[in-house]
């Protein structure tokens, strides 16, 4: 009877994973590229098979109760951009993409990944805006884009985040205020620091220092009093020059006509 049954169950069917992971997966591996080829395994049978209850069939991959629950796919030197498909996850709780070469826009579908708690898509060349349905991930903990090309301004939907303990959007090009829903007080301390902020040159509000302004330092008025001054310096004494001229060509004309009229003796 054992034996039957062991049998039985090496018959059945191999495991098969959900299909929107499946859908989640293909569409990523074809958004991305791989000039390393460290993604080799990641093919179209794996995709349908990527997880066996807690066991991953993919490297980068970490499964729970069959669905793919985190993915890490850190310094790969991946190119390429991030699939929309990404939000087919749906059981996703972590994503880190970081230190790899991927650029575009962080899509805006990710708001459907209701259990993301770890975002980490730093170091990269990401453009484009901080997309504000991010905060329809209520269960964020970590927000981490240093290090891209993200302009714009930070959505202060972000502020929203209660759970949020970690962000991180420093070394971008952003521009505006910072939302004081993240840079606000918390007792005698900032929600988060002026690290969290830096290296954005048109981003300004606390923790950040005061911006400096933009308009000319004291050396350059100073210099530029002085050089309107000596500029005026010289056109006063050019017109002085040129008064006494004309008044000496006056008074010589006057002498003369005098002479004219005096009788000769």
């Amino acid at each position: 009877m054992l034996v039957l049954l062991l049998l039985t169950c090496a018959a059945l069917p191999f495991s098969s994973s959900d299909p929107n992971d499946e859908v989640c997966l293909t569409q990523l591996s074809q958004s991305l590229k791989d000039p390393l080829n460290n993604l080799h395994n990641w093919t179209k049978f794996n995709f349908a098979n990527a997880c066996n209850g807690f066991t991953s069939y993919l490297p980068g991959a970490t499964c729970n109760n069959g669905r793919i629950y985190k993915l890490s796919l850190i310094s790969l030197s991946l190119q390429g951009t991030i699939s929309p498909f990404l939000s087919n996850c749906t059981n996703l709780q972590s994503l880190d993409l970081s230190s790899n070469s991927i650029s575009g826009p962080i899509p805006p579908d990710l708001q459907s990944l209701v259990n993301l708690a770890v975002l980490n898509l730093s170091s990269n060349r990401l453009d484009g805006e901080i997309p504000p349905q991010l905060a329809f991930c209520a269960y964020l903990n970590v927000i981490d884009l240093h290090d891209n090309l993200l302009s714009g301004q930070i959505p202060p939907q972000l502020g929203l985040l209660v759970r949020l303990s970690a962000f991180d959007v420093s070394f971008n090009k952003l521009s505006g205020p910072i939302p004081s829903s993240l840079g606000n007080r918390s007792g005698n301390f900032p929600r988060f620091n002026a690290t969290s902020f830096q290296g954005n040159k048109d981003l300004y509000g606390y923790p950040l220092p005061p911006m400096k302004p933009k308009g000319l330092s004291v050396l350059a008025i100073v210099g530029i009093g002085l050089g309107s001054g000596f500029a005026s310096l010289v056109l006063s004494f050019t017109g002085v020059c040129i008064w006494l001229k004309i008044t000496e060509q006056k008074m010589a004309a006057e002498e003369g006509k005098i002479s004219q009229l005096m009788p000769d003796y």
